[in-house]
């Protein structure tokens, strides 16, 4: 009998990350956080370099220590403040309003069938119209106020809530309802204890995303119409059109800013909402 052939043992040796998890996961978030601040550092100093040397016309296009100046002084002078006032003041009370309804509605559809086969057709068709569209129909309605730039920011963020709260009640697995039946949860247990703590951090992405649409549309709605010549949209726009493109640079850098924190709030916000939902940001996530 031939001897039988020799049996091969693979050996694995555990690498760094499994003999140390902590430390892998800190080196990781290290990098991570190093290659966020790098790349856009890299673009200013590339932007910083091209306006110095001439590539680019700094008329048009400001090195960012230009844009920093510019910005500081208006902060320190106080000239920047109102329009960023202004601004907040159009986005919060329509986003909350918007947000509100959106959430409501969302609910109802997504948990009643009947409401959402009356309701759907309807709010989809409006859904694809440019919100933007409306603004004259709102300044007609509200006259030329506050009250248009509002409700232009409220119906906006309706949709976005809307849809995602009635996606998020609909894609609750069978088994969470079936689970709840069994222990004979009544329509409010069902909603309370099954319902809404399943579709709550999808529903937070939601309130997330149109944070940051708030933002843009109230930009663009006061760069079409601004009531009081106030407002970070109407710098924007009116400094273009006046080719002060220091000014235009500067409020597009604090709207990113604005947008960032209002954006961030709202993910905190979620955070504390639901403890019970994965982390969005985490080691290895962005």
């Amino acid at each position: 009998m031939k001897d039988a052939a020799p049996i091969r043992v693979l050996v694995r040796e555990p690498g760094a990350a499994e003999r140390d998890p902590g430390r892998a996961r800190t080196r990781r978030r290290l990098l991570e956080v190093a290659l966020a601040v790098v790349v856009p550092v890299l673009l200013l100093l590339w932007w910083q370099l091209a306006a110095k040397q001439g590539w680019i016309d700094d008329r048009l296009y400001p090195a960012p220590s230009t844009i920093v100046a510019d910005g500081w002084s208006d902060a320190t002078d106080g000239k920047l403040w109102p329009d960023v006032w202004a601004t907040l003041a159009r986005v919060l009370p329509g986003y909350a309003i918007g947000a509100l309804g959106g959430f409501v509605v969302g609910l109802l559809m997504g948990t009643n069938a009947l409401i959402r086969a009356a309701l759907e057709p309807t709010l989809d068709a409006l859904y694809v119209v440019p919100k933007l569209a409306l603004l004259p129909i709102f300044m007609t309605m509200f006259g030329l106020g506050e009250s248009p730039h509002i409700a232009l920011v409220a119906v906006t963020v309706f949709f976005f809530v809307w849809i995602a709260t009635m996606a998020a009640v609909i894609a609750v697995p069978d088994g969470y309802r079936e689970a709840g039946a069994v222990f004979g949860a009544g329509p409010w247990q069902m909603f309370r204890h099954v319902l809404l703590p399943a579709s709550l951090p999808q529903v937070m992405v939601g309130l997330r995303i149109s944070a940051g649409v708030a933002v843009l549309v109230i930009i663009a709605s006061e760069g079409i119409a601004s009531p009081d010549n106030k407002g970070l949209g109407y710098v924007i726009f009116n400094s273009r059109q006046l080719f002060d493109n220091r000014a235009m640079f500067v409020g597009i850098i604090v709207v990113a800013v604005v947008g960032v924190l209002f954006s961030e709030l709202i993910r905190r916000v979620g955070r504390l909402c639901t403890p019970w939902a994965p982390r969005d940001r985490g080691p290895g996530q962005s």
